[in-house]
């Protein structure tokens, strides 16, 4: 008899966790507190306790080639950068296209998840929930959890930690209950924060209120969705061969190169954004409207709140802003799983320590697991999706994790190079960086590319996936789970990438290097990066 797997949540990593227990053959049963799937991408008018939640103008940060499921391209006529109404689609095409929506138990609360107490012998849970609509709370037995909320349900809202904030007259929120512009005409606001939430609230906010004054206590680097000639900035910076020689530069050439590139478009000193951290060491801001509204003044950058007054704010540097009418605390979240025993794990100041951002390391058997806990410098989905492959071979018992002490020295390790990297800050303990940590999980079930291998069978689709864009098609190349799409996926996604913005015919550009010279050139340096890899 298949594994029962319950799973907590319908987003982007629940229903890549169903996809991945049907894969395995175990049987799972997913539990949806709301009454649809998309999770964070399933707008709503009003933003719900305990739901994560999105504004209406949410454009993702991630294109579409880098961000899809490694065996369910994003279809061409979607835009590179997808409003969210379009992520929700997708999401909505992937679970009819897998059969998934008949695994969702919607309107079921999840209440409590606690080991059994022979679970030393069965891995087994007591899983209790509650039937919303029934009223009915029941408890049931599974073999193994997968925990798919995400991190972005509870907001960090630290309101009372500002001096005078109580004696302020004016409206206070959260972004998480920020859902569009109306009610802000004319009006003067302050946004606290520079993550990308508030980047995108007072960019949008600065076209329709009187002004908008963004303060930050750091400032941010700050990088454009577009890229060279109009591409995906993460389609031109998420190559392998990129990231191969870029890894080998000195920190000093290496910061030099990231803030000369940075800078080019405009001056972040010049437009008091830059900070006194380096890029590497914060995870940066993805906006491309910025700077445009700061220039045309309808957005100004102010450092952090000293104390507020009844109608207005002080600055740390003494400038008074008066008559403001509202301040948006866009301050991030802290994520927690309350309905899991402590005994089992707990989360203090967005800490938590789990084996590869997945296992509790002292579990024995490794029957739970947490997934889309990452805050990637690149796509979640295909994270989520990699981090259920592995999770359910671990369940199936046909993959096994090392001995804990190794786990812990992984975890011990992963957090001294995090410390050392990003300043500290609850919004830095869950950080990785995309193709690395894709990479670092493929290896734990046989599925990252081996590159000396294709190059011998194949040197041209050795070519595409070195230095072309990481695409998570990649992944389902060879090993357990391949995917007989997955070349093909490879070989057409230029044209997905270009099909949407060519809505105008153009005459093609005539001269240039012949393409056969240019593979020879390309196949040449090949053989020499992976001499050096191998």
């Amino acid at each position: 008899m298949a594994k029962r797997v319950a799973i907590i949540g319908s987003g982007a990593s629940g229903l890549a966790a169903i996809k991945c227990c049907l894969d395995e053959g175990l049987q799972p049963v997913c539990f949806e507190k709301g009454t649809d799937i998309g999770g964070l991408w399933n707008f709503k008018e009003e933003a719900l306790p305990g739901f994560a939640s999105v504004y209406r103008s949410t454009v993702i940060n991630t294109s579409k080639e880098m961000m899809c499921f490694s065996d369910f391209p994003i279809p061409k006529e979607y835009p590179n950068f997808m409003p969210h109404s379009l992520v929700i689609k997708y999401f909505r095409l992937y679970a009819d296209n897998f059969g998934l929506l008949k695994h969702i138990r919607f309107r079921h609360h999840v209440d409590h998840v606690k080991p059994r107490e022979d679970f030393a012998q069965t891995g087994q849970w007591d899983f209790t929930y509650t039937d919303e609509e029934k009223g009915q709370t029941t408890t049931e037995v599974y073999d193994a959890v997968m925990v798919c909320i995400g991190h972005h349900v509870y907001p960090h809202y630290p309101r009372d930690s500002f001096e005078g904030i109580n004696d302020f007259q004016g409206k206070t929120m959260h972004s998480h209950d920020y859902k569009d512009h109306r009610g802000f005409e004319n009006k003067r606001v302050v946004v606290i924060g520079m993550g990308n939430s508030g980047g995108d609230v007072a960019v949008e906010l600065s076209r329709h209120a009187k002004k908008v004054y963004l303060s930050t206590r750091r400032g941010t680097w700050i990088v454009n969705r577009v890229s060279d000639h109009g591409l995906p900035v993460d389609i031109i910076n998420g190559r392998r061969a990129e990231l191969a020689w870029f890894k080998w530069l000195p920190l000093p050439l290496k910061l030099k190169l990231a803030h000369d590139n940075l800078n080019k478009r405009f001056d972040h000193a010049l437009y008091g954004l830059q900070p006194e951290h380096h890029f590497f060491g914060q995870h940066p801001m993805v906006n491309d409207d910025m700077p445009n509204r700061i220039i045309t003044g309808a957005l100004v950058i102010k450092p952090n709140i000293k104390r507020f007054t009844e109608t207005g704010v002080v600055f740390d540097n003494d400038t008074v802003e008066d008559d403001i009418d509202a301040v948006i605390f866009a301050t991030g979240y802290r994520f927690d799983f309350p309905f899991i025993d402590k005994s089992v794990m707990k989360v203090e100041n967005n800490h938590v320590n789990l084996y590869k951002n997945v296992f509790p390391p002292k579990l024995d058997p490794p029957t739970l697991s947490i997934i889309g806990l990452a805050q990637p410098v690149g796509a979640i989905m295909p994270i989520c999706e990699m981090q259920s492959r592995w999770a359910t071979r671990v369940f199936k018992g046909v993959d096994k994790l090392p001995p804990q002490v190794v786990m812990y020295d992984d975890i011990r390790q992963k957090a001294v190079a995090m410390s050392r990297r990003y300043y500290q800050s609850p919004r830095h303990t869950i950080q990785v960086d995309y193709a690395p940590y894709m990479d670092e999980l493929a290896e734990q079930f046989g599925v990252r590319p081996n590159f000396k291998t294709m190059l011998m069978s194949d040197p041209r689709l050795a070519f595409q996936c070195y230095f072309g864009p990481c695409t998570p098609y990649q992944y389902r190349l060879m090993g357990p789970g391949a995917w007989e799409g997955a070349k093909e996926a490879i070989q057409t996604q230029w044209d997905r990438i270009t099909f949407p913005t060519k809505t105008r015919p153009v005459p093609a550009k005539s001269g240039g290097m012949p393409g056969i010279l240019k593979l020879l050139i390309l196949l040449v340096l090949v053989v020499a990066i992976l001499s050096k890899m191998f």
